[in-house]
């Protein structure tokens, strides 16, 4: 049997549908259900000269008319609501995993409901104590995966959201899903630190004493191979990061530059811990290119790619 994926089509103002529907050519190897308003799939389909998709449509009707590049904060229950239908679908086993389109999170603010973004909202509806955001992509090196250890945090709030306790299930969560759906015997992972050049020793901070490194140390008793905290600065330099199979970084804009940066437009985000699996793309809604046939498709293709095989090494 073929992976069942759900496939949301994200904020209905951005390049959400349109991506979706192109990557459905070529057809990925599983059954796609693609959830959105179906009026707004066709229109969409119509103005970049696609056919209709040859998937199942589930309907989930706008609240009010979407215009490409146009935000309108009715729709901010509708974006949530087409993601609650994947979730129930794969809590219900209908699905095997989920793939979504960016949604704009100022909008879903906007509109009075508080939402921080797709890992944490994701985390809320399962009831998963802790998942792990990790976007992962090609180089020239090799695969590079990169984790979070915060996420979509104020910077000022970096330091105190960082626990050993926190830290431990962090680096757990990811050993344990690099070895069950990446197939990575022996993951080796490397941690950064938080302050410049790892806290040079306690004078430029003592997080790395405090908590960063006795976490370590836990995970290292309890068989995980990671290795830090390292200077990021120099962490990502081609020829040590090639020794690691991930690394995880302390706050969001740490890490996911650098990535960003060497695979943007192929890398992909996963969020590790769920009970499922889920992939997403590496950017935004992209307002400015909405409806202009100009979105380029290739990170949600290898969104939906990847699902299809962790889904698939599951069954």
């Amino acid at each position: 049997m073929r992976p069942r994926i759900a496939l949301t089509t994200g904020e209905p103002a951005g390049i959400g549908p349109e991506i979706a529907l192109a990557a459905l050519d070529p057809a990925p190897l599983a059954d796609v259900t693609l959830i959105g308003d179906s009026t707004l799939i066709a229109e969409r389909a119509a103005l970049l000269r696609r056919p209709p998709p040859d998937v199942i449509i589930q309907h989930v009707p706008l609240v009010s008319a979407a215009r490409p590049g146009h935000l309108d904060r009715r729709n901010g229950p509708y974006v949530l609501a087409v993601l609650d239908i994947a979730i129930e679908g794969c809590r219900s086993g209908h699905f095997d995993a989920i793939v979504t389109a960016p949604v704009q999170k100022s909008l879903i603010n906007d509109a009075g409901i508080p939402f921080s973004g797709h890992t944490e909202y994701l985390a809320e509806r399962t009831a998963t104590p802790r998942v792990v955001m990790m976007l992962a992509g090609p180089t020239a090196h090799g695969p590079l995966r990169v984790a979070l250890a915060t996420t979509h945090l104020p910077l000022g709030r970096v330091s105190a959201a960082l626990t050993q306790d926190g830290l431990l299930e962090t680096l757990r969560i990811l050993d344990r899903d690099l070895r069950l759906r990446f197939a990575i015997a022996n993951p080796r992972i490397a941690v950064a630190g938080l302050n410049p050049h790892a806290g040079e020793a306690g004078h430029l901070g003592r997080e790395e004493i405090d908590v960063i490194r006795p976490a370590i140390e836990s995970a290292r008793g309890a068989g995980i191979d990671a290795e830090g905290p390292l200077p990021a600065d120099t962490l990502f330099v081609p020829h040590t990061v090639q020794r690691y199979d991930a690394v995880l970084a302390m706050f969001h804009d740490q890490g996911l530059p650098v990535l960003k940066y060497a695979t943007f437009g192929q890398g992909v985000n996963i969020t590790l811990g769920l009970p499922f699996v889920r992939t997403s793309v590496d950017h935004g809604t992209a307002l400015d290119l909405a409806g202009t046939g100009r979105a380029d498709v290739g990170s949600m293709r290898a969104a939906l790619e990847l699902a299809a095989q962790l889904a698939a090494s599951e069954r």
